[in-house]
């Protein structure tokens, strides 16, 4: 009887700590702001399958739209049970607070933090032809040619406000340069540009500019992140010319405010085993994407020294959505 009575509370224990995770039962939801088939929602369903043994079934819903507004907005405000986290990202948590006019959330006090999932460096790049055209092979030698002519250089991005319109302000503010800054609709148009010859040099998402740069028709001055990235060993860091440039592409898992400690942890644990896996290093390496599991504390320190930084590279750049 003692034992049957023994049984039956590490049954009823094991119980109250499942549901830390999953309220009633219900799947978990992994909410991605933006549309499918890109880097965000490829690493999302990745994880998705490789957490399934310890978390059960995990669905990835995306919900695209307001720059990522709208996705984040679905779980800041959905109930913090556990039973709906999603992905933060750098727009979403540190550029977008300082670019919009009206925000539907607040970054900072609306999501608990559970683990960084991926950075991708960006990379300086210019066309091949005009980079031995007028002689640059260095982020030094971009700098000396733009400072004896200025103004003659300009540099393209995926619209105002984007992570390379940015870069490219940081950038020039770092260098004590000044490039003209033509927006586009969207990276590809911007990288289209580049590869046309319409502009001189871009600040593109590396996992984007691979192919062309490994087909020569690009060249990769530098990568932005403050080390040299596995993927493109040769390019050295802006850093290595400008003391501490780094500006990457990040996204990681958030839960609502207020999901319990003991609900971060668990899901903490699992997604850092999926991301620690053999097989998601490989799978993320093809994306140019390289796993970056952290303590729920680490993933919030990250985020909020983020939203400080962008804040000052908004407003310098005088981008705004309205």
């Amino acid at each position: 009887m003692k034992r049957r009575h023994l049984l039956l509370g590490s049954f009823s224990a094991a119980m109250l700590s499942a549901p830390a995770v999953r309220a009633q039962g219900k799947p978990i939801r992994i909410i991605v702001p933006y549309a499918p088939g890109g880097p965000i929602d490829l690493t999302a369903r990745v994880l998705a399958e490789r957490v399934k043994d310890s978390l059960g079934t995990v669905i990835i819903e995306n919900r695209p739209g307001g720059g990522g507004n709208i996705g984040a907005d679905v779980v800041a405000k959905a109930a913090p049970d556990g039973s709906t986290i999603g992905i933060a990202a750098t727009a979403t948590h540190a550029i977008n607070p300082w670019l919009f006019g009206k925000m539907p959330y607040d970054a900072a006090r609306d999501f608990a933090p559970i683990t960084q999932m991926v950075r991708v460096p960006n990379v300086l790049v210019m066309n091949t032809q005009t980079a031995t055209r007028l002689k640059i092979a260095s982020v030094a030698d971009l700098i000396a040619y733009a400072k004896a002519n200025p103004g003659r250089l300009n540099y393209g991005s995926g619209g105002n406000g984007s992570a390379g319109h940015l870069a490219g302000e940081m950038f020039k503010r770092d260098a004590g340069i000044y490039a003209v800054h033509i927006p586009y609709n969207g990276g590809n148009p911007a990288q289209l540009a580049l590869l046309s010859g319409q502009v001189d040099f871009n600040f593109d998402n590396l996992a984007t500019a691979a192919p062309n740069i490994r087909a020569g028709k690009l060249k990769a001055l530098a990568v932005t992140t403050l080390h040299r990235s596995p993927s493109l060993p040769d390019a050295p860091p802006v850093a290595d010319t400008l003391k501490g440039f780094a500006i990457d592409t990040w996204w990681g898992l958030v839960a609502p405010a207020g999901t319990p400690p003991e609900t971060i942890h668990r899901l903490n644990q699992a997604f850092v085993a999926a991301l620690n896996a053999p097989e998601t290093k490989a799978r993320f390496a093809s994306l140019m994407a390289e796993p970056v599991p952290t303590t729920p504390e680490e993933f919030g320190r990250f985020m909020h020294a983020e939203l400080a930084k962008y804040e000052k590279v908004v407003k310098a750049s005088g981008a705004k959505v309205d």
